[in-house]
């Protein structure tokens, strides 16, 4: 375990002055190699197909290198990777940095043409893919001529033994992976996760939430994911854990899987406890190991932490925050949390980062006043793959611009109002979407909820919800009614769109409030099909 006093600042990407643990790896492929030969002969992955040993997976990340040498691949050059939560993924993931060359996952959920775009955008010298998926296959096809592709069986093949270093050596600067942000708004954008970032954030996974080799970490969420990929592949490995892997959720496999490998440490989106609740009965299976059950991305109901406080009261349910320009963890609610205030919040910053609030003028915000969250650290990405704009406007003075609207409080945490761009602006007053949206969840049979501003001509924009229903016969009175007896006025929704289907999500479990908007405008035919799943029965 690290000694979190043992920090000193240190000079990275020519010029950020960054807080660092000082008693450090040289890099990820260090602290993986120590790893390897400590817990050779321990459970590394478990994945419904198969069981590995670190010593096994070992081998077989080193013939897969082998492999995608002799293709060519080379330190430097791109690797994209479109594989599901199986051990291939982690396989071609590490051969491809044991080379020295950098992975780029992609989620199975992307279209061929979006397939297209991150291989063209990135410059991809391979492809590896599951051919079992149809759109990796397509892209595979349509793609050959700009970058060979690989089906999965071909990994366990091997390649000969080549003279790529072991561990390779970089610096921990450099980029040791591309990961293509979700894109709800315009093209996605290739982050650069460098060594450095990714070594921090694992050391800090271990810091803050205990991983150790004792545990057992369940990936549901996609391991191409940030937060797959780095709160559950890379920080599990790191810590020499084993890392068991579902390649599609479902809440009956998650409590079986959960149960038979005695799982500890999860990380979900709050939707998936949430259904883990309605459609399965805890109580019938031995989930006694299961301590950390980290969220993020939304916020978790109350009921839903109540809940699962009575049934498992060994669980900590753990707030994080994060996104990809972070390399996953900015903050964490402490273990142990007992405190109701603390609850709303997305907890404090991990060890190395600094988070400011700021105004719109580059000023900070005093303790409990709104601004935007700056964040810096030797885990924010040094920018974007070929951005340079976005660069410009996104990173100040190594501070990362998230486009969260936050505050500090006065006891030191952080606490998450909305993303700026979803607030809205109703005759000059500023609304919270996740504030109404927290008050609707609150009625009993609300299952998801997600406000927007609806164009006017007048005031600008006015409150609108869509709400999923798991009973028909909840109307908009009874809505606007709890809303009116929780909100002011003016943040009271004006109207609504139920539904009994869920919300649009993209492939990384953000509500996509842009098509959302585009059901808004799109006109009386395109509001009718919208519509068309409501008070239909149980999301």
């Amino acid at each position: 375990m690290l000694d979190p006093a043992v920090i000193c600042h240190e000079l990275h990407f020519s010029d950020r002055v960054l807080k660092c643990f000082a008693d450090r790896p040289v890099s990820v492929a260090d602290k993986l190699a120590q790893v390897f030969v400590a817990r050779a002969q321990a459970c590394a992955i478990v994945d419904g197909y198969r069981r590995l040993t670190y010593a096994e997976l070992d081998r077989h990340i080193h013939a897969a290198a082998g492999l995608l040498w002799s293709k060519g691949l080379r330190a430097g050059d791109r690797l994209v990777i479109v594989v599901p939560n199986r051990a291939e993924f982690v396989i071609a993931f590490l051969a491809a940095q044991r080379i020295g060359a950098i992975p780029v996952p992609v989620s199975i959920r992307e279209a061929a043409p979006e397939i297209g775009f991150i291989v063209d955008d990135c410059a991809a010298s391979g492809l590896v893919y599951d051919p079992t998926y149809e759109t990796a296959a397509q892209a595979a096809h349509e793609l050959a001529g700009a970058a060979w592709p690989l089906p999965i069986d071909g990994l366990w093949q091997g390649g000969p033994d080549v003279p790529f270093d072991q561990p390779a050596c970089r610096d921990q600067d450099a980029a040791i992976c591309i990961l293509y942000t979700s894109g709800t708004t315009g093209k996605p954008k290739g982050a650069l996760l460098s060594d450095l970032g990714v070594l921090h954030s694992m050391l800090h996974y271990e810091l803050h939430l205990g991983i150790s080799p004792s545990d057992s970490s369940l990936l549901v969420v996609p391991a191409t994911h940030i937060t797959g990929l780095i709160g559950l592949v890379m920080a599990t490995l790191g810590a020499g854990a084993k890392l068991v892997m579902v390649e599609r959720f479902s809440t009956s496999d998650f409590v079986r899987t959960a149960a038979a490998e005695g799982m500890s440490f999860t990380i979900m989106v709050p939707a998936m406890y949430n259904l883990i609740l309605l459609r399965e009965d805890l109580s019938q299976h031995d989930l006694s190991r299961w301590r950390v059950g980290a969220y993020g991305g939304s916020v978790m109901p109350v009921e839903t932490i109540a809940a699962l406080s009575c049934l498992l009261p060994g669980l900590n349910l753990v707030n994080a925050y994060g996104a990809t320009e972070t390399t996953s963890p900015t903050s964490f609610v402490p273990l142990g949390t007992k405190d109701p205030a603390h609850f709303d919040t997305i907890g404090q910053p991990v060890a190395c980062a600094e988070v400011l609030v700021m105004d719109e003028n580059g000023c900070e915000c005093p303790a409990g006043t709104h601004g935007e969250l700056w964040i810096r650290g030797p885990m924010v990405i040094p920018g974007y793959w070929n951005r340079p704009e976005a660069n410009a406007l996104d990173f100040v003075c190594g501070f990362w611009r998230s486009g969260d609207i936050g505050e500090m409080t006065a006891d030191g945490y952080l606490r998450i109002h909305d993303r700026k761009k979803d607030l809205v602006n109703r005759g000059g007053y500023k609304i919270f979407s996740a504030e109404v949206e927290n008050v609707l969840l609150m009625h009993e049979h609300v299952v998801e909820a997600a406000v927007i501003g609806r164009p006017d001509p007048v005031l600008g924009e006015r409150v609108h919800a869509f709400v999923s229903l798991d009973d028909s016969t909840v109307t908009e009175r009874v809505l606007k009614q709890l809303c009116a007896q929780e909100l002011a006025d003016y943040k009271v929704p004006e109207s609504f769109t139920l539904l009994a289907t869920p919300l649009p999500r993209n492939a990384n479990g953000k509500v996509l409030k842009g098509e959302l908007r585009q059901m808004l405008t799109a006109g009386p035919e395109e509001d009718d099909r919208a519509q068309s799943g409501k008070r239909g029965g149980k999301a």
